[in-house]
């Protein structure tokens, strides 16, 4: 039962209170685990390029960059509390003996170490000389406790509340450099058009716009200036309409002091609706952590710009076979389509599909071919964390390739086990996606989410545990009905920053 005021706040929220429900049922039954049914591999769902075929893709995009409008899609809404777990929880222990550092927090000790190689490290050490100190007397006193405020709270940096995306990763010759700032150069090189101009669009939280918008007025001038471009930014903010619920053990709504209901933001799958309102032929996807230095940023350009080429090229494809889907189609059509969706696009027919009279199997190609078209790069698995490439069943027994997550395995289940270990491959998010049919309209991409692969986290508020539903992720449930190709790309694409000390790498060293 819903008060009135309940139905105020969501109406207020743009949540229909039929979707509530469903939420609620959603808590009561759970989500069906993933029907795994073999790992994709080199050859079986996973494309490998040679080097002559990287070359021919690159040149395509590069040609067809004349013509369409390119997008970098950035999710940049993530905090970097995470990023310094360790440093907060040591903080927290308020420990002072340098042997118990190196004892029972190594992570943190190694932090201290190399503390002068971080990209911060002018930034920290100019906030700490405000105050009448230095961080080489605080370093020899070890008074780490102290470094440690200076970088995470307001009384310095202040990094434990800001967004990744506005850490200083990268420190140069010249300048150092935030992520955002990393995602901007890296625009220029594959999403520049032939008015030089790049389009970047950036989700963020409604809590650090400002700084953004700060950030953006201070460094635009200078990378426009130093790349002869106009950069075209844009920010969006995660819809309250895609919050969701949060209920106790018993599957109860929890409410706040006030009596409202308390929602929570529905995870990554929430910006399928930022990504509906972009307007580009084709958008890169990539995480804001995902970056590295110049030096090494060659082997990224190569991959996306071939990624590009390959996706474009296939979209060229799939849209001359639909328009011979709208006439007269023979016998002979048919096999060239079902050997393209077979060998390039990775479709299975289901079994059906063989005694289907021919105008069922014209609908079945019409419905299959008009659709959404991602090609994600996949990494050799070296043991990252991340979801993997998998053929997956569904309910009608259709067989397609998903990106599948942990979260969706059952792991109790031998053979879906024993399937989830041979997964050679795991998906750093790096996707590239055409989001128009062939008339140039937008496809409503909310119509192609799976909302059975949800999941349900446990989590805590104000000491009580709570549970909270996540939305189908971005680049699996929410992308699940997609024509999806799977390419691998080297593991040098892929340098994600989870924790501080991954700043430390090479990758992050310039």
């Amino acid at each position: 039962m819903f008060s009135p005021e309940d139905e105020l706040q969501l109406a207020n929220k743009g949540i229909a209170k039929e979707k509530l429900e469903t939420q609620l049922l959603n808590f009561e039954k759970g989500f069906p685990y993933a029907h795994l049914q073999q790992a994709a591999t080199p050859g079986n769902g996973i494309v490998v390029l040679n080097n002559e075929q990287i070359s021919d893709y690159i040149h395509y995009y590069e040609k067809q960059l004349a013509t369409i409008k390119a997008l970098k899609f950035v999710p940049a809404s993530g905090a970097a509390s995470r990023m310094f777990k360790r440093l907060s929880e040591f903080l927290e222990a308020h420990v002072h003996n340098a042997h118990y550092l190196r004892t029972y927090y190594p992570d943190v000790a190694a932090f201290m170490h190399h503390l002068s190689k971080f990209a911060f490290y002018e930034e920290l050490k100019t906030c700490i000389e405000k105050d009448g100190e230095t961080i080489e007397d605080l370093l020899q006193k070890e008074q780490y406790n102290k470094i440690i405020l200076y970088l995470l709270t307001p009384l310095g940096l202040n990094y434990g509340n800001l967004p990744k995306a506005l850490l200083s990763f990268h420190r140069y010759a010249e300048n150092t450099r935030t992520a955002f700032e990393e995602h901007l150069v890296e625009g220029v090189a594959y999403a520049k058009n032939v008015q030089n101009e790049v389009a970047v669009h950036f989700t963020i939280s409604p809590e650090h716009k400002s700084a953004f918008i700060e950030k953006m007025n201070h460094v635009l001038p200078i990378y426009e200036d130093a790349f002869s471009v106009t950069f075209k930014l844009s920010f969006s903010e995660q819809k309250p309409s895609t919050d969701t619920i949060a209920v106790n053990e018993n599957n109860e709504i929890i409410r706040n002091e006030d009596g409202s209901m308390l929602f929570r933001p529905g995870g990554h799958g929430a910006l399928i609706e930022n990504l509906n309102d972009c307007d580009a032929d084709i958008i890169f996807i990539k995480n804001i952590d995902n970056v590295v230095v110049d030096t090494l940023k060659q082997s990224t350009y190569t991959y996306k710009k071939a990624l590009a080429g390959l996706l474009l090229s296939i979209q060229a494809a799939t849209f001359d076979l639909l328009k011979k889907l709208d006439g007269n189609v023979d016998d002979a059509t048919l096999k060239i389509i079902e050997d393209f969706a077979k060998n390039t696009l990775y479709i299975h027919v289901p079994s059906r599909y063989a005694v289907a009279p021919k105008e069922e199997k014209i609908a079945f190609w019409k419905k299959s071919l008009n659709r959404p078209i991602r090609v994600c790069g996949m990494v050799k698995n070296e043991g990252e964390p991340g979801g993997g490439p998998f053929w997956v069943l569904n309910e009608q027994n259709e067989e397609s390739l998903q990106v599948v997550e942990s979260s969706q395995i059952d792991y109790k289940n031998k053979l879906q086990e024993r399937i989830a270990v041979k997964a050679s491959h795991f998906n750093p998010v790096d996707i590239v996606c055409a989001t128009k049919n062939m008339h140039g309209e937008k496809f409503y991409l909310p119509d192609f989410v799976d909302p059975k692969t949800g999941f349900i986290s446990s989590k805590s508020k104000d000491g009580k545990t709570l549970k909270a539903q996540e939305l189908p992720g971005l680049w699996n449930g929410a992308m699940a009905n997609w024509i999806s190709i799977f390419v691998q790309v080297p593991i040098s694409t892929f340098n994600p920053v989870k924790t501080v000390n991954d700043l430390l790498r090479k990758e992050h060293q310039a």
